[in-house]
C-alpha cells in the first residue's frame, strides 16, 4: 500500500555485527527518512538473542534511537505475549498503563495492550501518544503477532523533521498559546471511549482524584458522561537531545481530521455544539485553529513519513517525543501488541 502518498523503501545493509549467538545485520532501512533503524538476526535469532544483543549493545542502541527516532527489531522470533514481555524486560524498563489515553484498547497482561482497535479501514493520523497529557511515556514497543494480509502498516515520522517544514508564523503561535484539549467521555453508551474505559476503573472519586492531580478539568454531565479539558504544549525538548520537536495531536483531536460526511453527522449529534464533540482542540488562549494551519500540518507529516512491511515477530521501538506513529487500513487478520515505559 501507498498511504496518503508514503513512498517505501528498499533496505541497503550498511554493516555488520558477529556474535557467538547470531549474524546481526544493521542497516538504515528508509535511507531517505533516515528512519527506522533496523536490527535484524539472520540466523534464527531469539528473544534470547535479542535480549543478549541489547545487553553488549546497550549504549549503540541508544545513540541509534535517539539518531533516527525508531529501531526495528525483526528475526527474533518476538512472535507473542510471552516472548514480548521479555523483550520488555530487557527494552523497556517499567512499563505504563494506558490511563487516560483516547484509543479503544483491550488489555492483555500487566502493561501490554492490543493496539488501537479502530475499524480496519479506517486511517488513524500520525501523532505522539498521549502528547495532549500532563505525563507521557518516553518509549511505545510494537510487537507483530499476525502480520496483516494486505496492508496496515505502522507509519512513522521524525518529529523534528516535521517541526522544521511548519512554518515559522504557525510555530510561534503554536508555541506562544499551547493547545486546549477537550474530550466528552460517555458512561457506556456512546460515540468515542467511556470514562470507565479511558480512566481504566469505574469509580468516579478516583477519576476525579487522578484529574486534579494531572491539572485536568473535569465536569460531570447528564447521562453520567464526563467532560475533561487540558491544556498542554504544542512544541517540547527532548529530555536527552535537548532538540525541539512537534510534539501534539491538534490535527488528530480537531474535528477537520474526519471526513466531511462523517464530520457533519457527528455535529447534527451534538446539535452544533463543537465544544461537545468526542474530541476537540483549540489554541491554549480559546481560539480556534484554522483548519489552513492543521492542513499544513498534516502534510508535513506526509512529507516525512516512511512505513515498512510487518513481518510476523518483528518489535518496533519507538522514541516517543522525536518519533510520530500512525496506521495504514489493512485487510485480512492484523494483531499487533503494544507496550509503553
Amino acid at each position: 500500500m501507498n498511504p496518503a502518498g508514503f513512498k517505501q523503501a528498499v533496505p541497503i545493509p550498511l554493516l555488520y555485527y558477529w556474535s557467538r549467538i547470531a549474524v546481526i545485520q544493521v542497516q538504515v532501512f528508509d535511507h531517505q527518512k533516515n528512519m527506522p533503524y533496523m536490527v535484524e538476526a539472520l540466523d534464527g535469532g531469539t528473544e534470547q538473542t535479542l535480549a543478549r544483543y541489547c545487553q553488549l549493545q546497550e549504549t549503540f542502541i541508544c545513540q541509534k534511537l535517539h539518531q533516527h527516532g525508531a529501531i526495528l527489531f525483526r528475526g527474533f522470533a518476538i512472535d507473542n505475549e510471552k516472548n514480548f514481555a521479555h523483550a520488555l524486560k530487557i527494552l523497556g524498563g517499567p512499563l505504563l498503563d494506558y490511563v487516560d489515553g483516547n484509543s479503544p484498547r483491550t488489555k492483555q497482561g500487566s502493561g501490554i495492550y492490543t493496539s488501537t482497535e479502530y475499524p480496519p479501514d479506517h486511517f488513524i493520523s500520525l501523532h505522539n501518544e498521549l502528547s495532549y497529557c500532563a505525563a507521557w511515556p518516553n518509549k511505545l514497543f510494537f510487537c507483530c503477532i499476525t502480520a496483516p494480509e494486505k496492508d496496515g502498516n505502522t507509519i512513522i515520522a521524525d518529529s523534528r523533521k516535521v517541526l522544521e517544514t511548519l512554518d515559522a508564523d504557525l510555530v510561534k503561535r503554536f508555541e506562544a498559546h499551547g493547545i486546549c484539549y477537550t474530550r466528552n467521555l460517555h458512561s457506556g453508551y456512546g460515540f468515542g471511549p467511556s470514562w470507565q474505559a479511558t480512566f481504566e476503573t469505574d469509580n468516579k472519586e478516583g477519576v476525579a482524584r487522578f484529574c486534579s492531580q494531572a491539572q485536568m478539568q473535569f465536569q460531570w454531565l447528564d447521562d453520567d458522561a464526563l467532560r475533561v479539558t487540558q491544556t498542554a504544549p504544542a512544541i517540547v525538548s527532548h529530555p536527552v537531545t535537548g532538540e525541539r520537536v512537534w510534539f501534539n495531536q491538534a490535527d488528530q483531536f480537531h474535528p477537520s481530521n474526519h471526513p466531511e460526511q462523517f464530520r457533519e453527522a457527528l455535529m447534527e449529534l451534538v446539535d452544533g455544539d463543537i465544544q461537545a464533540l468526542p474530541t476537540y482542540a483549540c489554541f491554549g488562549n480559546g481560539d480556534p485553529i484554522d483548519e489552513q494551519m492543521l492542513q499544513h500540518v498534516r502534510d508535513a507529516f506526509a512529507q516525512h513519513a516512511t512505513f515498512f512491511p510487518w513481518q510476523q515477530g518483528d518489535l518496533l521501538m519507538i522514541d516517543n517525543l522525536l518519533c510520530a506513529h500512525g496506521r495504514a487500513p489493512f485487510q485480512g487478520p492484523r494483531r499487533i501488541l503494544v507496550a509503553m515505559s
